[in-house]
């Protein structure tokens, strides 16, 4: 099949796809939207009313949301735990000054210092500048008078997929609650 695209809209454009219960469980790209839609596992939710994907044969409005047909069990989606998701899950901000540094210069300090047997885990790493890391030093931050914009604590699949720190289309807004 020859698909044809309007300028601007590529293959790997982003598309939110959803359960039959219409929970949020996943970010795939127009062409595998597009394969799912067309072999009836997925419906379209929402199109975009400017872009259209056409073939010799088919014409239809570009999917930003599908839903699945049938129900899709998926177990507790955890996210796994890395430098890059904690930078995700925190906006790649400070969370003591609220600045948003360079990404080289974007550290993981640990509220609890691991010096006194600090966990490195979800809710006791947060992202941080190097001066806000350097300042906060081997301290907690009560001790270094510096507090955290917000309690860390793991992501959730929604709060992964979190608009602030990606691009997305707004028809999204509804299915991921926010």
């Amino acid at each position: 099949m020859l698909l044809s695209i309007v300028p601007g809209v590529g293959l790997e454009a982003r598309v939110l796809v959803l359960n039959t219960s219409y929970e949020a469980i996943n970010v795939c790209n127009l062409k595998r939207a597009l394969k799912m839609v067309l072999k009836g596992t997925a419906q379209t939710e929402e199109a975009s009313d400017w872009h259209e994907v056409c073939s010799p044969s088919l014409r239809m409005k570009r999917p930003l949301v599908i839903r699945l047909v049938s129900y899709v069990h998926i177990p507790h989606l955890a996210i796994k735990f890395s430098r890059k998701n904690v930078f995700i899950r925190d906006r790649y901000t400070c969370q003591y000054c609220g600045e948003k540094p360079a990404r080289p210069l974007l550290t993981i300090d640990h509220v609890v210092p691991r010096s006194r047997n600090g966990a490195t885990r979800w809710e006791n790493v947060v992202a941080a500048c190097r001066p806000c890391n350097n300042k906060k030093g081997d301290q907690t931050p009560r001790e270094a008078k510096m507090i955290a914009q917000r309690k860390p604590k793991a992501p959730t699949i929604i709060s992964h997929l979190h608009p602030s720190h990606q691009s997305y289309d707004p028809s999204w807004k509804k299915y991921l609650y926010l």
